[in-house]
């Protein structure tokens, strides 16, 4: 890598926005870590990218989780010495259905992605920007 080169971690980079924005960031000539639950969906963003896709670093990640989210940031900072961007974009919402039939558990998934997560990853961020 270039010492001119920009990077960017991007959460939820396996669907939607955060595909669109992971593309986006490669074809503006970024390095771009993409993390996310699931692995498949973040190996196809990969591949979306084309010829780019060696400057994208697929990283399975919970961002609800502190030591995922830390291994991410150390990863990245370990590959690429630097971090330019983060894009907190991982979320989720709960299913639908009255407030009082809604499990605990699946409230506390959605603020653990959510709320927790995007607090993770901009803790580890400003540590090594």
């Amino acid at each position: 890598m270039r010492s001119d080169e920009k990077v960017a971690i991007v959460t939820g980079g396996g669907s939607g926005v955060g595909r669109n924005s992971a593309l986006a960031l490669v074809r503006d000539g970024y390095s771009v870590v993409i993390a996310g639950r699931r692995l498949e969906p973040l190996e196809e963003t990969k591949a979306e990218a084309g010829e780019a896709e060696s400057r994208i670093m697929v990283t399975p990640t919970d961002v609800g989780d502190p030591n995922a989210v830390a291994a991410l940031f150390a990863k990245t900072l370990e590959t690429f010495g630097r971090l330019d961007v983060l894009f907190n974009n991982a979320g989720t919402g709960a299913p639908r259905m009255p407030m009082e039939d809604l499990a605990y558990e699946d409230w506390k998934r959605v603020v653990d992605i959510n709320l927790t997560g995007s607090f993770l990853c901009t803790q580890q961020a400003i540590k090594i920007m």
